[in-house]
């Protein structure tokens, strides 16, 4: 038994890694201008956490990353875990796409190891700061063996919460981030608690694997309100192989958009009903006939985060409806 863990600290940008001309900048500020080594340095009390090692695999802003980022991280990360000397792995990452980067691993890796996402709301030069404390926190509980087998984790604000739950809610705020049903656990005095488990499958436990896959299916989101017309709807479906539609409440679509999502479908488009609220469930068969339109629900899940499930269940899925709903209500 190692006296630290070994962590290995990869860096991709974002607002962790943020610059403002003054202190008073928490907002308005250059992204992505340090690099991991930069905003370690000016933690030396990380040290006594755990041995770290880092990597720079990208410098940008996650409002940038597309698939192809999706996939060089989740390689990137496998790889690392792959290695026996590394006890697991601390992801810095812009907090605008964090939740879905956070989720794609937390499907697609194969490792017990500890994956921890963390980024900030302020930029290290901003006062109160919250990308020190979030980064201390994250590694803290990477190293710690009660993190094992919990899926990829995001650490903000002192909290711990699952990579499946989570979601930012808040554009400037540092609670911005929060889970419907609350975090695992907390860090306390550089410390991980954790109360309560993730239930659904992950990880270890998911039929896709990072390292068998060169290309993902294009999901599109269409986002529903009240002014929405038929023909907005058919040049957003004309081009994807499927569309996850954020409608109003439970999942609910006008009147006038429902005969363009049912020729979507009948056109071998995957139609998938979410609600634009990013809360609660959407129920099959309750707001729309959905058996009989050939339509999908999401459960629970936000449509960021269902986008990114149905891109990994077409994988293995691509025209089994049934198969596909089926994964909303396992993951």
């Amino acid at each position: 038994m190692r006296d630290k863990a070994n962590i290995v600290v990869i860096g991709t940008g974002g607002t962790i890694a943020g610059r403002g001309e003054t202190s008073a900048n928490t907002s308005a500020y250059a992204c992505s201008v340090l690099t991991i080594d930069e905003i370690l340095a000016a933690m030396p009390d990380v040290s006594s956490l755990a041995n770290l090692r880092t990597e720079q695999l990208l410098q940008t802003g996650s409002e940038n990353f597309d698939n192809e980022h999706l996939l060089k991280i989740g390689r990137r990360v496998s790889h690392v875990l792959k290695d026996d000397e590394v006890d697991g792995v601390v992801l810095t990452h812009g907090t605008d796409t964090l939740e879905e980067t956070a989720y794609f691993l937390h499907l697609t890796l194969k490792s017990l190891k500890p994956v921890v996402v963390v980024g900030a709301m302020r930029p290290p030069s901003a006062m109160s700061s919250d990308a020190a404390l979030n980064l201390y926190g994250a590694i803290a509980v990477a190293a710690h063996r009660s993190s094992w087998a919990r899926g990829t984790l995001v650490v903000a604000n002192d909290e711990i919460h699952t990579a499946r739950d989570v979601m930012k809610r808040h554009s400037f705020k540092l609670e911005a981030f929060c889970s419907p049903y609350g975090p695992l656990g907390y860090v306390v005095e550089g410390q991980p608690r954790f109360y309560r488990l993730p239930l659904r499958d992950h990880t270890v436990a998911t039929q896709w694997t990072i390292d068998d896959m060169t290309e993902l299916a294009k999901v599109d989101i269409v986002f529903g309100y009240g002014a929405l017309d038929g023909a907005a709807m058919a040049a957003s479906s004309s081009n994807t192989q499927a569309l996850i539609y954020a409608g109003t409440g439970n999942g609910n679509v006008s009147q006038g958009i429902v005969a363009r999502l049912v020729e979507a479908a009948r056109n071998g488009v995957h139609v998938v009903r979410a609600s634009r609220t990013g809360n609660g469930v959407v129920v099959r068969n309750g707001a729309q006939p959905d058996d009989d339109y050939g339509w999908l629900v999401v459960d629970d899940q936000p449509p960021q985060k269902a986008r990114i499930l149905l891109m990994l269940a077409m994988l293995s899925a691509q025209d089994d409806r049934g198969a596909l709903q089926a994964a909303f209500y396992r993951y």
